[in-house]
């Protein structure tokens, strides 16, 4: 019976040598993604029809702990459409919606993301909840390939989400 918690102590030790720990850093982090948004109140002469717009994401995290961050997150839609609010048809021409977020990363690649903020057009503004999901894999030099899921939800509007593909850089 000795041998066997010999054995135990043994290699449970060794695994603790084998594995490398990382030290956290606070950290900056900005990044910049391509995407489509998709809006399913889009209007197109005269038809409810679901939009797939082109967009760019530039994004803003501050890591002050291993697994959370807050951030500024902001869309651009690059074109101009039309969506249907409540039985009336309004224009939005390139919108910018911005959040400010807080991120939960459990693991190592994944990032759960909730915001509030606003989506800022000449026509009008709406309030907007966000919430997303970002898969990093990390590259040399603090590099790091970003994709993201988000759905916003503006307040008395409309519902857009977006999926987007980027590069992410932190300076520590």
């Amino acid at each position: 019976m000795r041998k066997f918690y010999f054995l135990v102590l043994f290699f449970s030790s060794g695994l603790g040598f084998a594995q490398e720990e990382k030290t956290f850093t606070k950290h900056h982090c900005f990044s910049f993604l391509l995407s489509h948004t998709y809006v399913s109140q889009g209007v197109i002469d005269g038809d409810r029809k679901w939009l797939t717009l082109p967009s760019v994401a530039l994004d803003y995290n501050y890591f002050f702990m291993p697994k959370w961050s807050v951030g500024l997150h902001n869309d651009l839609i690059i074109e101009n459409f039309k969506v249907e609010k409540t039985e009336e048809v309004f224009e939005r021409t390139t919108p910018i919606a911005s959040a400010l977020t807080a991120g939960f990363k459990p693991g190592e690649h994944f990032t759960y993301q909730f915001g509030l903020g606003g989506e800022f057009a000449k026509e009008e503004d709406f309030f907007l909840i966000r919430f997303g999901v970002e898969y990093g894999l990390e590259l040399p030099k603090d590099w790091e390939l970003v994709s993201n899921f988000v759905y916003d939800i503006k307040w008395n509007a409309y519902d857009s989400f977006s999926i987007g593909i980027g590069i992410s850089k932190s300076f520590k």
